[in-house]
């Protein structure tokens, strides 16, 4: 991959970025801009991944949450964040 790791890193903040802003202004449970929001920040984490692996051997300490069932419900009462 001829992709600098700097460069996916970027993206990765500019999806994360995206994705609170979309989250600020959520418009319902099912907001399509919440859900393209979350799913930029899944394909630019496998791309930082990807090429921070091919440059330098090295992984984050962090997986993709997959639900195919309800992506924006899953948390119980438990698990939200405080």
């Amino acid at each position: 991959m001829s992709i600098d790791p700097h460069v996916a890193l970027q993206s990765l903040v500019a999806a994360l970025d995206e994705h609170l802003t979309a989250a600020s202004q959520r418009r319902g449970d099912k907001d399509p801009v919440v859900e393209a929001a979350y799913l930029a920040i899944a394909d630019a984490f496998e791309l930082y991944e990807e090429v921070l692996y091919d440059a330098y051997g090295e992984v984050t300490p962090l997986e993709i949450y997959e639900d195919d069932d309800d992506d924006f419900d899953s948390f119980d009462d438990d698990d939200a964040p405080t």
